[in-house]
């Protein structure tokens, strides 16, 4: 090694991200190995880091009778080089690594590769770690049995067929956002030998979450939140916002003048519906505003330590709306609050015996509140098309 090799290092530091420390750290440990492995003995190596000298030294126990000549140096010997050394003392042997030969030096040649491989898997793993339950955008490379591979910043990642959204078609070239569901730590074992592994996903509600932080403003900077997101991919997604700033109204900031906020979200989804929900402490006012499209008449809440159980009372026209095709819309609902939804039309909770009194009923204050926040939704959000619920409003 010299001062040549040591820039030579400095320069794949910037342009891999490899610290010089570890190259030279597996440049010491590779010589140990292959002098270790071809002439045996135990070895201690060093690489200066301002002149890049190597210097090798081969490490022998001082004892009084020599029993392994390869471990082991008598202190009659040792005390010629200096009358200072005693029994149990390490005494450090001087070696050229020239004298290595071809197969030594083939050996630690290998081994620094392979180092420096390890240390670069290592460092794209890092840089990709930081990416997890972000959304980034790639390119996609390959096809195979449905599962999408995607080159993303020189590192291709998976995105497997049960995280893709069934209604969503693409081909290779295109550039599609992914949310970075997991990075599998490539020196684990039975790890792939090509890298860290990463795994996408399109179906994931964290991609309806980035993609709000992409485009709304407010909640990029904290001025809105998200407090509660569900999804079946494809099909629909309720999201629950709250805003920190009384002057600033969560579900307008979302939907954006016209709808051109939200649209852009939907055009990412090819079309998937979106219900923007005000979020309340108050659960009542909570479930009937999670419930909308469905006009709630009242809540019943009980909430214990191992579940939050609540019966929404809508009128009986109403209670498809409410259920939604396929139980969709109180099942999102469900998710998206926390609590475990029921829905009644008051006649049957009275046909079945249903004790009033043991409920906490929403008041009639709080169902003026969820109806002023209704009729804000109503005016900000887009219909949808005709061939959706009756009378149901959503983002799309």
């Amino acid at each position: 090694m010299n001062k040549e090799f040591l820039e030579a290092l400095d320069e794949l530091e910037r342009e891999k991200n490899i610290p010089k420390e570890e190259i030279i750290s597996a440049i010491e440990t590779a010589v140990k190995t292959a002098y270790e492995k071809n002439f045996g003995g135990n070895t201690m190596v060093e690489v200066d880091r301002e002149t890049g000298e190597v210097q090798v030294f081969l490490i022998k126990d001082v004892v009084a009778e020599v029993e392994d000549d390869e471990n082991q140096v008598s202190l009659e010997e040792a005390r010629q080089y200096d009358p200072d050394y005693e029994e149990g003392d390490e005494m450090y042997f001087a070696i050229d690594p020239k004298d290595f030969g071809r197969i030594a030096a083939q050996t630690a040649k290998q081994i620094v590769v392979q180092k420096v491989r390890e240390a670069e898997r290592q460092s794209t793993y890092s840089r990709l770690k930081d990416k997890q339950g972000t959304l980034v955008s790639g390119r996609i490379e390959r096809i195979n049995n449905g599962t999408i591979f995607l080159a993303i910043d020189n590192t291709e990642g998976i995105l497997p067929v049960s995280e893709q959204v069934h209604s969503e078609h693409f081909k290779v070239g295109d550039r599609i956002k992914v949310f970075v569901m997991d990075v599998k730590d490539p020196n684990r074992p039975k790890a792939s030998r090509n890298g860290p592994q990463v795994f996408f996903s399109r179906s994931h509600p964290g991609l309806v979450r980035e993609l709000f932080k992409l485009e709304i403003p407010e909640i990029a900077d904290g001025t809105v939140e998200i407090k509660g997101i569900a999804r079946e991919a494809g099909s629909r997604t309720k999201i629950a916002v709250y805003s920190h700033d009384p002057d600033v109204d969560p579900v307008g900031a979302c939907v954006g003048n016209r709808g051109a906020r939200v649209q852009a979200i939907v055009d990412e989804l090819n079309g998937e519906k979106i219900d923007i929900i005000v979020w309340d402490e108050e659960p009542a006012v909570l479930i009937s505003n999670v419930l909308r499209p469905a006009v709630v008449e009242s809540v019943y809440v009980e909430e214990d330590e191992q579940e939050k159980m609540a019966i929404a009372v809508v009128p009986d026209q109403q209670l498809s709306l409410a259920i939604g095709r396929e139980g969709q819309n109180v099942r999102l609902a469900a998710r998206v609050s926390g609590w475990k939804i029921d829905i009644k039309s008051r006649q049957q909770l009275e046909e079945s015996g249903f004790k009033f009194d043991e409920y906490e009923d929403i008041d009639q204050s709080e169902t003026t509140a969820a109806d002023d926040i209704q009729e804000t939704q109503e005016t900000e959000e887009v219909q949808v098309p005709s061939d959706s619920e009756e009378g149901e409003t959503v983002a799309e």
